[in-house]
């Protein structure tokens, strides 16, 4: 179970307003809406403040794993790289030529398919990419010390109730 922090945070301030003005309104669902949607900002911040520190940006790093990811060979075609990264092929198409100008990833026609793409990490965007996994996730440990490892444990089963919820599934296009 979860102890009760005796600190506030801007959501409590937020409650409280409204609490003044409409006390008729149940604002629970905002105080956890409010937090999730601040957490994210701050998470998001923070994750971005790591891997700029190792001279990459998120978008370079989402790419970059979900190439490792994906496992050896590292290769996925244009089309699944896109759907897994969540963006146009245009935008896809000037991340990719931005990588390959950094030499961490390759494009080739595919062989057996020639209106194909695949794009694949090099042995040095393979390097890079398994550090930064690691920094990356150091960076996360670091944004959880708050918590137990029991807290973490039922935070992931309500907010996994939350994204099911809301629509999200394992069988849907990547999200992280």
């Amino acid at each position: 179970m979860i102890e009760q922090q005796p600190q506030h945070d801007g959501v409590d301030r937020i409650t409280s307003q409204w609490a003044a003005v409409r006390p008729d309104l149940d604002t629970s669902p905002m105080a956890v809406i409010g937090r999730l949607s601040r957490a994210s900002r701050l998470l998001e911040r923070g994750i971005k403040e790591n891997l700029t520190a190792q001279g990459v940006e998120p978008w370079e790093f989402d790419v970059l794993a979900t190439l490792l990811r994906s496992g050896a060979p590292h290769v996925l075609t244009a089309g699944e790289l896109s759907a897994a990264a969540m963006v146009s092929s245009a935008a896809l198409t000037n991340r990719i030529d931005h990588l390959v100008a950094k030499g961490l990833v390759d494009r080739a026609v595919d062989p057996g398919h020639r209106r194909r793409v695949l794009i694949s990490l090099t042995a040095t965007g393979l390097e890079l990419t398994h550090r930064l996994v690691e920094h990356h996730l150091a960076g996360e440990e670091r944004q959880l010390d708050g918590l137990t490892p029991e807290e973490r444990d039922q935070l992931t089963v309500l907010l996994r109730r939350v994204l099911i919820t809301l629509g999200d599934r394992a069988d849907g296009p990547d999200q992280a």
